[in-house]
Order: C-alpha cells, then structure tokens, then sequence
C-alpha cells in the first residue's frame, strides 16, 4: 500500500432543527470526509468526528494536510495496520506537545477508516468480508430521540422498520421521567428501549435516577457520568443501576482496558470515526466480547461514518446494535442515496467491494464549505 494523495473535504449543512442536548445545542450538521488514492487511482473513504465546536473540522482538517499527509504519504506498507502503526508513532510526541491526543486520535481515524475501504476495494471484498466478518445483516436501534416528541418520533421510526430506540435524557428528573413514558408509549411495550444522559450527572445523582427510571426497563443507561471520572464511581452507579451502563464515545487508548476490567459496563460503545477506525477497533470489539460485554458502536455524523461503523459490527459479529441517528441529516440521508433502509430492525450491507458506497458528487459540491 502506497498512498499518492490524501484529501480532506469540509462538509455542513443547516441542523433542521438543532439536536439538543443535555451540555447544548447542534448548531449545523458537518462532516469532514478522507480519501485516500493510491498510485494505481485506487482511493477509500472515511469519515473524522468534528460535531464540537462549530470550527472543530478547521482545525482538524489543517490537522489532516500539515502533519498527517506529509508523514503518509509516498511511505509503502504492507497494509493499513502498518500504516496507522506509522503514523500514530510519528505523531505521537506532537499530540502531547499540542495537548491534543483527541484531536489527532480523531484524524488518524478517518484516516485509518479510508485505508481500510481502499484495501478492501483492492481486494475486491466488501469491507466487512476484508475484515473478517461472517455476515453483512446487523441490528440497529433509533438513536437521538426527544427531548421532545419523543413518542411522535418513536411510532415514525417503528413505522420505517426499527424495533429499539434511544432517548436523549440529562435534563430535570421528572422531564426525563416523562419523556421516557412518553417514548414506551411510542416504542410500544414490547420494544427494546435505552436512555442516554450525555455525562450529565455526578455520582451521586446518577444513582438516583437510575433507580427512578428502573420502572420503564431501560436496555441500558448510556454515559450517567463524565466519561473521566474514577472507576470507583463507575462501580457505585453499577451496583445502584438496574439496567446495563453503557460507554465509550469518548474513550481512547488505556481508557478502554480499565473500563472493561472494572467490570462496571455491560455495553461498550468506542466512535470509529473518534478513535482507532477499524484497526483498533475492531480488536477492541473482540476484546470486550471475550469478556462478557455487548460491542454497540456509537456514531454521529455523516454518511461516510455510519457505513464504517456498520462494517465494523458487521466484521466483529455479536449481539451488537448499530446507532442510528433518528434526527434530519442531509449528510446521511442525501451524501449516500443508496445507503439501505432499515428492516425488521436490521440493516443488511452490499456485498460490493469496501464500504459499498460513493459519496453523491452533486451533494459534496452543494455542501462543500
């Protein structure tokens, strides 16, 4: 593998309306897009988180052309491993340096991510298969619910074929109390639901409400405390919580060997487009499989990153669910129009080579920024 040109394409679009959240608001959708040519005109995609700030994908895309492209490319490797290898060695002290490891961690992601669809469209497998999947088909769930209208939008997604659904929760007590009534009302009784708290409490308040929220059998409670606090509160809030925590979008590294030792989450959810990309994550996967754990990769954004994240599940295997954003997203719905629809609450890839898609050229063009 040797990489001839390495781009970085700035994607946004209006948030119709603006996600909302328990630490704010979505302001625009973007999506900063990698793709890796080879000599031979061969290329693969991949996406790079950058939803925080509104200026994140800037810094990450001057990230991306100033240091990572100069040490990739004209550099041979046996394959994307060797490269991600390299280059995470290469950046390593300039990562400490600028006190930004999750921001290079993000970049070589996406890199890593489009290394891997180049390869598997070399070999002429999709990705998945490359990877050393079984089968193409994985479970989803409806993610990004309320926190209002949560069972209007519940009943709209059933319709469209999901059976699990997932609740934006972080606010006041009897607000989320409500809105999780009102989403089981929606789902129905028989359908799988979850809640995601978006780090919203501290230790002693998580306990609280996951007792109060135990009469709506939640599938699990995602991220009730910042991700960065100690594992003995993590511990507190699992012997409290009824349901399964869940956890990993914001993770990297050693992070993620303590979070499955602890023994504290039943589910384990790393961003392939925040860290890793398939090379660490898919390992990671088998990794917390092995020990017990459900592999549930979280992605919000673009298109590009929900097809990775739905080869990586497909390539781990398990019991895992694919998220699936359940809010308006020009850059999922119109950058791969032919990305397949969910049904019976699964989501079946192609049996093309790598991720399976292209990006629409007329809607990179119309959000180009």
């Amino acid at each position: 593998m040797k990489i001839a040109a390495l781009d970085f394409i700035a994607l946004a679009v209006p948030a119709e309306p603006p996600p909302v959240t328990s630490f704010g608001l979505m302001l625009r959708r973007s999506a900063l897009l990698v793709r890796a040519r080879d000599a031979d005109g061969a290329y693969g995609w991949g996406e790079i988180w950058c939803n925080f700030p509104l200026r994140a994908m800037a810094a990450r895309k001057a990230l991306g052309e100033d240091v990572f492209a100069p040490v990739l490319l004209g550099a041979a490797f046996d394959g994307p491993q060797a490269a991600h290898a390299h280059l995470a060695k290469r950046t390593h002290v300039l990562s400490l340096q600028t006190g930004e490891p999750g921001t290079f961690a993000q970049v070589l992601a996406g890199i890593d991510q489009a290394l891997g669809d180049l390869a598997a469209r070399n070999a002429g497998l999709p990705l998945w298969k490359f990877l050393g999947g079984t089968g193409g088909s994985v479970a989803t769930y409806a993610s990004g619910l309320g926190p209002e209208g949560a069972d209007a939008q519940a009943a709209a997604k059933r319709a469209e074929g999901f059976d699990a659904f997932k609740l934006k929760i972080g606010f006041a007590a009897e607000r989320d109390r409500a809105n999780l009534a009102a989403l089981r009302a929606g789902a129905g009784p028989g359908a799988t639901i979850m809640a995601d708290a978006n780090q919203a409490w501290d230790v002693d308040e998580a306990c609280k409400r996951a007792d109060m929220y135990a009469e709506f059998g939640l599938d699990w409670l995602e991220e009730p405390l910042p991700a960065d606090r100690p594992i003995e509160e993590w511990r507190r809030v699992a012997a409290a919580a009824p349901m399964q925590l869940a956890a990993g979008e914001n993770l990297r590294d050693g992070a993620f060997d303590a979070a499955i030792e602890s023994l504290t989450l039943g589910v384990l959810q790393p961003d392939i487009a925040k860290w890793g990309g398939f090379t660490r994550c898919l390992p990671l996967a088998k990794m917390a499989m092995a020990s017990g754990l459900r592999f549930c990769p979280h992605f919000l954004g673009g298109a590009v990153g929900l097809a990775a994240s739905a080869h990586l599940l497909a390539a781990a295997g398990g019991g895992g669910r694919l998220e699936i954003d359940a809010q308006n997203n020009a850059l999922r719905d119109r950058l791969l129009p032919d990305f397949p629809r969910v049904r019976d609450g699964r989501l079946t890839l192609p049996d093309r080579p790598g991720l399976g898609y292209d990006p629409d050229p007329d809607m990179l063009k119309a959000s180009a920024v």
